[in-house]
């Protein structure tokens, strides 16, 4: 027989459970107000003895309440927080079980969708998903087997809120540790996530990526082209991720294609800047307004990045010159439509000149005496001193850096971060140079 204080607990329990089944919305309001104060942080068995050992007939009373309302919103903040106390219990996995057995990761996903849900209530779907996450590998699978990582991803490149987003960033994060079956899944959605439209998506994704680029080890092909379009923006925290990204990827297989991709960064094609450039600014009469022009950010900012890589790693300087990168920086000193980018390339370029004696004589020479005393006087300011003639001159440069270390004797490098085949281009460039050779001594 029970006794009369474990009567008392049960009658009421009846009576919670009768106030919730028969209590409006704004009823359940007050109660979820109330649960949620008194029992934040409270371990299973302490919500046991809350309930009389019934705490399972409230929470399953919260999920079917979920799975009526979601769409609408309503209430929804308290009661994914209320289920969320259930969750976060010590000793919780009834709970889980319960909840994941009526479909609660699906309804969790599905709310990040909603148009009509309020980004609060969208940031505690967030937040449960964490808590499930956290669980293990096999909850975490659960929540890619079920699309997850798309509904995330979305979610993340759509939020308005940062603080939101940075829960998202959280999120992903977990799913990328200890979840080897479906890692790609996440790093293949981190990536595709670099093209959105949010700067601080972009900011997070980059800074995800590095760490799911050090647990995969392997790169997937697209991500180059992917990072280095991130460039253009205008953000400065996303400039520095996406290069801190790059320089992490010279250490894999991407190496060749990224430094090649940066350095042809550093002169935009035509097609790019005048497709860029509306025709009533051809006008003379009216101001140039292409100081933000997206490619001469990209292009400021690979110049830049090909500046840190070369500090940072002697051979990989030593391969953008293969590449003709003087030839390249010295054409973006001479963009007199962007400051930035001429003083980026300035700067990486005296990097080179300082380390490289075949490129201090080609540079010389190409600049002239008076424009090159300029350039060893002060790199970082010497846009503010060249004329329109100088910066001509820069521009339409002929400087082939690359062509006298080949005759030279010099060879590319074959240090362990460049581990692919020379690419055609390359090669067809040097065969060139062969052929020119025979023929001079014929």
């Amino acid at each position: 027989m029970t006794s009369i204080k474990e009567q008392a607990a049960i009658s009421r329990l009846l009576s919670f459970l009768q106030d919730w089944d028969n209590g409006g919305k704004v009823a359940r309001s007050h109660i979820l107000d109330n649960f949620i104060k008194t029992n934040q942080g409270k371990t299973s068995p302490e919500l046991e003895q809350e309930f009389s050992q019934g705490a399972s007939l409230f929470l399953v009373r919260l999920t079917t309440w979920l799975r009526l309302i979601y769409m609408t919103g309503s209430c929804l903040d308290k009661l994914l927080r209320s289920i969320g106390i259930f969750l976060s219990a010590v000793s919780s996995n009834q709970y889980l079980r319960e909840f994941l057995e009526v479909g609660g990761v699906l309804t969790l996903l599905e709310i990040l969708g909603l148009e009509k849900v309020r980004e609060e209530d969208k940031k505690e779907s967030i937040k449960l998903l964490q808590v499930i996450a956290n669980y293990g590998r096999k909850y975490k699978e659960l929540i890619c087997e079920s699309y997850g990582v798309r509904s995330i991803a979305e979610f993340l490149a759509k939020s308005k809120s940062e603080e939101t987003q940075e829960e998202v960033q959280l999120l992903l994060d977990s799913l990328v540790h200890g979840n080897p079956k479906y890692q790609n899944q996440v790093y293949k959605g981190l990536i595709a996530l670099l093209s959105c439209t949010s700067p601080k998506a972009q900011q997070l994704s980059l800074q995800t990526l590095r760490t799911a680029q050090s647990i995969i080890g392997t790169t997937h092909p697209s991500i180059v082209e992917c990072v280095l379009k991130v460039l253009r923006t205008m953000h400065l925290e996303v400039q520095y991720e996406a290069i801190e990204l790059i320089k992490d990827l010279v250490n894999y297989d991407v190496c060749q294609a990224l430094l090649k991709g940066l350095v042809e960064l550093l002169i935009p094609s035509v097609k790019e800047t005048s497709k860029l450039q509306p025709k009533i600014l051809n006008d003379s009469l009216v101001p140039q307004l292409t100081a933000h022009l997206p490619v001469f950010l990209q292009q400021a900012a690979a110049a830049k990045a090909i500046g840190i890589l070369a500090r940072s790693n002697t051979s990989i300087a030593e391969e953008m010159l293969h590449l003709r990168v003087v030839h390249s920086l010295l054409a973006a000193m001479g963009n007199s439509d962007h400051s930035n980018s001429q003083r980026q390339a300035s700067l990486t370029l005296e990097y080179f000149v300082q380390v490289f004696p075949v490129v201090e004589e080609h540079v010389r020479r190409s600049m002239g005496e008076e424009l090159y005393k300029l350039f060893l006087s002060n790199a970082e300011d010497l846009y503010m001193k060249i004329d329109s003639i100088q910066a001509d001159i820069l521009a339409a440069n002929k400087v082939n850096v690359s062509k006298a270390l080949y005759l030279g004797g010099v060879p590319h490098s074959n240090t362990t971060f460049y581990l692919d085949a020379h690419d055609q281009d390359q090669l067809a460039y040097i065969t060139y140079f062969q052929k020119e050779d025979v023929e001079g001594e014929e």
